[in-house]
């Protein structure tokens, strides 16, 4: 006998899990959400995407303050203080995941603690601390995001070498860090450190960092994370690593071959992907599909091979960021609501939070050569940005790409400052389908940095104004 029986039940509690949650609430089905934590929000919240940004920001205004404030005539002699950086980031992370469970609360979703696995289409085992207990659900959704990717050879133990997990919790600043891999994780912790203090150095497999941005932002920003002192060895594979009580050896050898170099460091930091978190829920056991590499396939409403199991969010692959899960969450609700569920793939912003920031949607122009598609390109440094000029940030640029023909919008890529927010724009324009001509006539307020895209998107035209 089950314990209880939901309309929906949710296996984890991340953006993905706990949007479609709440969204199922308010459309009035009864609801329960399985996470193995006590705390709501799933990687993301707790040790993923909120930690670490606070940390960025505490960091960033620690480099500010000790290298550039002088250029405003504000004279100090800052000193940061680790630990307290630490307990701020804990205490934004407390409130955030607080937040969830209020509106759990609010909505009348039960947080059921345990891991949980299938035993059934519709029945759900979840252990916890408190014992164990079976409920039932017309319908599952599994949201359990996903994990770091394991590198062979080098052993993660969390103080030595570390996944962002461990980087989130480091007791003091090394003097010397390696990166393993050059992507969004990578760069933004290894961003954290250097500021503080750390010689950061990143190896990554490829030629080229940010993996799959656009080749132009990819060389501008490492030219720039070079001028800030981190130093990169590209075209380079981690073979394994030999740990001492005060440092980690790491074997490195040329992708393209030849002999191997040792690269030492206090602390190595493993930040190569992640994978989906699939293992021990009992899919397999239960006849859902997964494929070699453990995600999930779905169909066009998010159902797996199963009928009355549903996956969104990491486990079914694409984009492994916290808000293109969101809007899987929010579509696979409304879907079972009977409503018009969707997301759309093509419009999924994605940003790098080191400073400045990067941030891209839609296509980039090698995606564009290599579909054959005929495209324009409108192009605007920061450097002839006005309110860039003010605030003392002027590297970057803003590139936006249209159709040649429909002068349709088809991708924008961001350098700069505020990045992350300046790309929103663009990314609305495209939900509409707008053209480069469209936000070239829209009026943007003066001065200001989202002046730069309205330049961008003149640029198309080749009729720029302030350059």
């Amino acid at each position: 006998m089950a314990d209880k029986t939901y309309d929906l039940l949710v296996i984890g509690a991340g953006p993905g899990g706990y949007v479609c949650a709440i969204r199922a609430a308010q459309l009035g089905m009864t609801v329960g959400v399985v996470e193995k934590r006590d705390a709501l929000g799933g990687t993301c919240l707790n040790v993923g995407c909120i930690p670490s940004k606070a940390l960025l920001q505490s960091s960033h205004l620690y480099e500010m303050a000790a290298h550039e404030f002088g250029e405003h005539g504000i004279k100090v002699k800052p000193e940061f203080d680790l630990g307290t950086m630490m307990k701020r980031k804990d205490k934004v992370v407390a409130d955030n995941t607080g937040g969830i469970a209020f509106l759990f609360k609010k909505n009348k979703i039960d947080h059921l603690v345990g891991h949980g696995t299938l035993i059934a289409a519709d029945t759900v085992k979840i252990v916890g601390k408190d014992g164990e207990k079976t409920v039932k659900a017309k319908n599952i959704v599994i949201a359990t995001g996903s994990d770091v990717a394991p590198l062979p050879g080098v052993e993660i133990d969390e103080k030595q070498i570390v996944s962002s997990t461990g980087a989130l919790e480091l007791k003091s600043v090394p003097k010397s860090m390696v990166v393993i891999g050059a992507g969004v994780i990578g760069l933004e912790l290894g961003s954290v450190y250097r500021r503080l203090g750390a010689e950061v150095t990143v190896i990554e497999y490829l030629d080229f960092i940010l993996p799959p941005m656009d080749g132009e932002v990819r060389k501008q920003m490492q030219r720039i994370l070079e001028k800030q002192g981190m130093k990169f060895m590209l075209g380079h594979k981690v073979t394994g690593a030999d740990k001492s009580k005060k440092s980690v050896s790491l074997k490195v050898e040329s992708v393209k071959g030849g002999d191997s170099k040792t690269v030492d460091a206090e602390v190595v930091l493993v930040a190569i992907g992640r994978r989906p978190y699939t293992d021990a829920l009992g899919l397999k056991e239960v006849g859902v599909t997964m494929t070699d590499r453990g995600f999930i396939p779905v169909d066009e409403h998010f159902q797996t091979n199963v009928q009355g199991i549903f996956a969104i969010g990491d486990v079914i692959g694409g984009a492994m960021l916290a808000h293109k899960a969101e809007e899987e969450g929010v579509a696979v609700a409304e879907l079972l609501a009977g409503q018009s569920g969707h997301v759309n793939y093509g419009v999924i912003p994605s940003v790098v939070y080191t400073w400045p920031e990067v941030a891209s949607v839609g296509k980039t122009e090698e995606q564009l050569k290599d579909a054959g598609v005929e495209y324009r390109v409108g192009k605007f440094p920061f450097t002839a940005n006005g309110r860039a000029r003010c605030n003392g940030e002027t590297d970057g640029f803003v590139k936006i790409l249209a159709d040649a023909k429909t002068d349709r919008v088809l991708g924008c890529h961001i350098v700069g400052p505020e990045g992350g927010d300046l790309l929103q724009e663009v990314v609305v324009a495209m939900e509409f389908g707008a053209s480069s001509e469209d936000i070239a006539r829209t009026c943007h307020s003066h001065p200001a940095l989202g002046e730069a895209v309205k330049e961008a998107a003149l640029a198309v035209d080749k009729r720029t104004i302030h350059m």
